[in-house]
């Protein structure tokens, strides 16, 4: 299956945008070439600003930018622009409801060699427990597109978590992007499985695998972590009866711990998440690290497999 980048396609799409609309400013903190806003500084060197190795003034700054009626993109890596900046992002977007849009890539174990400094695992939790604050991990670079898009006419903040690695496209040019968001990729009976990211992709290659040892397995697209949609969730889970989550992020406060209070709340049953344990990274090429932390098509599908025989006895 062709591989696409989703930093580039929001690069390209950022760039887009600019043409269109001229309140529409870019930041930096001296990563543009890595995040792909370097398009739109080309094209827009009066509307791109570089604020160097000073994440927590780039916050500030948007946030000045957008009381002045600006449409301000802020990007970084994932673990500079959450975990260096969290005080700003609190005060000055979330507090008052700027209209930042916080997009973010190398996110996730696959950011690969650069290892436990880089491999930000937490920034979905510290996301979602900002009030005001809708936090979104597309599924593919065609969902980011739409995702770019829809943000850039939506007022208020947004954090949107991209990847450094090329992966699998699940859709194509024509998605559109809604809040909240939860798609049915694939109808099933036996079993939901709720995935974010890169892991989607992986969710069909699970669902294909256990349907050779007799589990029909739904498959979900929940891209947009909060708010969640709920009805959507709740739908599957009421017609499986059980179900998984994958993420390529900590298990602890990010897409699972979202669906597992949800349905703890409205329609208790057993549910496993799957992402990576109560650790940090280590350096490795992104298949090795899929592999060691066991996300991989095969790993999961053994797993899951134990799961559910767990719960039918």
């Amino acid at each position: 299956m062709e591989k696409k980048g989703t930093r580039d396609f929001y690069g390209k799409t950022l760039l887009e945008l600019g043409r269109e609309n001229a309140r529409i400013v870019a930041l930096d903190a001296d990563l543009s070439a890595s995040t792909k806003t370097c398009l739109f500084a080309k094209e827009f060197p009066e509307r791109f600003f570089d604020c160097g190795v000073a994440e927590a003034d780039m916050i500030g700054t948007a946030a000045g930018l957008s009381l002045c009626g600006f449409i301000p993109f802020v990007s970084t890596f994932a673990v500079f622009g959450t975990g260096r900046c969290y005080d700003q992002i609190r005060q000055s977007v979330c507090i008052s409801k700027s209209n930042v849009k916080i997009v973010v890539t190398h996110g996730g174990i696959t950011v690969g060699e650069d290892g436990a400094t880089h491999q930000m695992l937490e920034d979905i939790a510290l996301m979602t427990s900002l009030p005001n604050m809708r936090v979104i991990v597309p599924a593919d670079a065609h969902q980011t597109s739409s995702v770019i898009r829809f943000i850039a006419n939506e007022e208020g903040p947004f954090y949107v978590r991209l990847s450094r690695e090329k992966f699998p496209v699940v859709y194509d040019e024509k998605n559109t992007f809604h809040l909240p968001y939860a798609d049915v990729l694939k109808e099933g009976r036996d079993l939901a499985i709720f995935a974010s990211g890169l892991m989607v992709h992986q969710a069909l290659l699970v669902a294909k695998n256990l349907s050779k040892m007799n589990v029909d397995a739904e498959v979900l697209n929940v891209a947009s972590i909060k708010p969640l949609a709920k009805e959507t969730i709740l739908n599957s889970a009421k017609k499986c009866k059980i179900a998984v989550t994958m993420e390529e992020h900590s298990i602890i406060n990010g897409l699972g711990a979202q669906i597992s209070s949800l349905l703890a709340e409205e329609f208790p049953i057993p549910v496993k998440r799957f992402g990576v344990e109560d650790r940090f990274g280590i350096s490795g090429k992104p298949d090795q690290l899929i592999r060691f932390f066991e996300l991989n098509p095969e790993s999961l599908s053994h797993k899951i497999k134990l799961f559910i025989e767990k719960y039918s006895k």
